[in-house]
């Protein structure tokens, strides 16, 4: 068990550090021009529907069985290295 909440602390930290930039960079599309505000809006919902994902996982990993955790760390794992990448992305388009 204590591998187990490691891995979700671990990884809810990441989770959180990553939604905390998406709000810095929320608020700096404050101040974009129209055109471009109304794009980093678009990719940003985009963003906050993978974020909830990765948090649903992570949920879901923490009431999994004990038996059950690694193979739902696993898809966990394929969910957040998705988000991160797609955060990474529009990070660097910004």
């Amino acid at each position: 068990m204590h591998r187990r909440t490691e891995y979700i602390e671990k990884v809810k930290l990441q989770l959180d550090e990553l939604n905390d930039s998406l709000t810095q960079i929320e608020a700096r599309a404050q101040e974009a021009r129209a055109d471009a505000r109304a794009t980093y809006h678009s990719e940003m919902d985009k963003l906050r529907v993978q974020s909830k994902h990765a948090l649903a996982k992570l949920e879901e990993i923490s009431n999994s069985t004990e038996e059950g955790w690694e193979k739902a760390a696993a898809e966990m794992e394929k969910v957040r290295n998705a988000f991160v990448h797609a955060f990474s992305y529009f990070k660097s388009q910004v």
